[in-house]
C-alpha cells in the first residue's frame, strides 16, 4: 500500500508526499517544511485527491506553526500562511475542512495539533475501508452480477488518499472479494490522472483493466461493456449534487440512458450542507496550455485559446448511490434537503 501523505519526525518534522506529477515513470518523494512549498505541492497537483487534501489541510497548519516559531511570525501572519493552505483549491472542501478541523486547537500549542492532524490522517483510512465495504455490497445488489465490470473516471486509490482509497477502494475491495471483471480506466483530463495514477496502482494491485480515452467512456457504457460507474468527489452539496475532475458527467448522462448504476463514494467529511447546490460550486480552471499543447509543443495554433475547467458538476438526480463511511444514500430516487445528512456523519 503506497502512501501519498505521511508525517515524519526524522531527520526533520515535516510532511512527505509522492510527487504525483512524476509517475508512473519515478516514484519519488517531497518533505514539506515550509507553506511556500505546500501550496506549490498543491497547486502543481503533486497531490491530489479530496481525502489526501484534507489531512494535507490539517498537517498543513502544523507545518505553518513550525515554520512561524522558527521565523518569529506574529500571530496574524500566521493566520495569513494558514488561510494560504486553506484557499490553494477551490473546488475540493476537504481542504478548507482538513484546515477547520484543527484550527481551534491552535491555541493549545503545536503538539496538540499534531495530535488532531494525525486523527484525520487515521479517520480518514478507517473511513475508506468501511465505504469501500458498503459500497460494494450495494453494487453487488444492485447488478445481481457474480462479477462487475467498472468504469471509473480520474484517481481515487491510495494516492488520492491517505491510504487505500474511495471510489478505487471500492473496485480493490471486490478485487479482494473475487466479484471483478474488469476495470475501464479513463484517462482523464488534465494532467492524465486516470492514465498515469489509476492505472498504476491497477497494475501494482493485479487488477485486470485497459486505459480508454475520455471519449470512449459514453460509447463503453452504452455498448452494455460495462456494469457500473464508480467515481469520486471533491465536493457533494445538500441536495446531492457533486463536483469531480472534468468528464464525469457524460459518464452520468450514459449510465441514465444505459439504465446502470452511477455510483459516487467520498468520506464524509466531502459533504458540504452549507452549500446548497452544484450552481454554487466554484470551478477551478487551470492554465489554457494544458488544451493547446502537450509535452511542451503547441497541439493547436499557437494563438488558440484553450479552455480548461478542472472540474463538471452531476446534478443529483443523475446519480444512483451516493457512498460515505456512514451508509449510502440514493439522491436520484429519493431526494430531499436532509438526505445527505444521513450519511454527513
Amino acid at each position: 500500500m503506497v502512501l501519498a501523505v505521511e508525517w515524519l519526525d526524522q531527520p526533520n518534522r515535516m510532511i512527505r508526499l509522492i510527487d504525483q506529477t512524476r509517475l508512473p515513470d519515478e516514484l519519488t518523494y517531497l518533505d514539506i517544511t515550509t507553506v511556500d512549498a505546500l501550496v506549490d505541492a498543491i497547486a502543481t497537483l503533486a497531490v491530489r485527491g479530496a481525502p489526501a487534501l484534507g489531512a494535507v489541510g490539517a498537517l498543513g497548519v502544523v507545518v505553518a506553526m513550525l515554520q512561524g516559531e522558527a521565523k518569529g511570525w506574529d500571530s496574524a501572519e500566521l493566520d495569513t500562511q494558514v488561510d494560504r493552505i486553506r484557499d490553494a483549491r477551490p473546488t475540493a472542501v476537504n481542504l478548507a475542512w482538513g484546515v477547520d478541523r484543527v484550527r481551534p486547537v491552535m491555541a493549545y500549542g503545536v503538539e496538540a495539533v499534531l495530535v488532531a492532524a494525525l486523527r484525520v490522517v487515521e479517520e480518514d483510512s478507517a473511513a475508506n475501508r468501511e465505504l469501500s465495504r458498503l459500497g460494494a455490497d450495494w453494487i453487488l445488489r444492485q447488478t445481481g452480477r457474480e462479477k462487475v465490470r467498472v468504469v471509473t473516471h480520474c484517481n481515487t486509490g491510495a494516492l488520492a488518499t491517505t491510504a487505500w482509497g474511495t471510489a478505487y477502494g471500492i473496485i480493490h475491495e471486490l478485487h479482494d472479494r473475487g466479484r471483478l471483471d474488469m476495470v475501464y480506466a479513463d484517462e482523464t483530463r488534465p494532467l492524465l490522472q486516470g492514465a498515469r495514477l489509476t492505472s498504476w496502482e491497477l497494475t501494482q494491485d493485479g487488477i485486470n483493466h485497459v486505459v480508454q480515452v475520455d471519449g470512449a467512456a459514453s460509447s463503453t457504457i452504452l455498448r452494455g461493456l460495462v456494469d457500473v460507474a464508480i467515481i469520486g468527489a471533491d465536493r457533494i452539496t445538500a441536495n446531492g449534487d457533486t463536483a469531480n475532475k472534468v468528464g464525469s458527467v457524460a459518464l452520468a448522462l450514459a449510465c441514465q440512458r444505459a439504465g446502470i448504476p452511477f455510483v459516487v463514494a467520498a468520506p464524509s467529511s466531502t459533504i458540504d450542507l452549507d452549500t446548497a447546490t452544484g450552481d454554487l460550486i466554484v470551478i477551478e480552471e487551470r492554465d489554457s496550455t494544458e488544451v493547446t499543447s502537450f509535452g511542451g509543443r503547441h497541439t493547436a495554433p499557437a494563438d488558440a485559446v484553450g479552455f480548461n475547467p478542472a472540474f463538471d458538476v452531476t446534478p443529483h438526480d443523475l446519480i444512483s448511490a451516493v457512498v460515505t463511511e456512514h451508509g449510502v444514500v440514493e439522491p436520484g430516487t429519493t431526494p430531499h434537503p436532509q438526505l445527505l445528512a444521513q450519511i454527513a456523519g
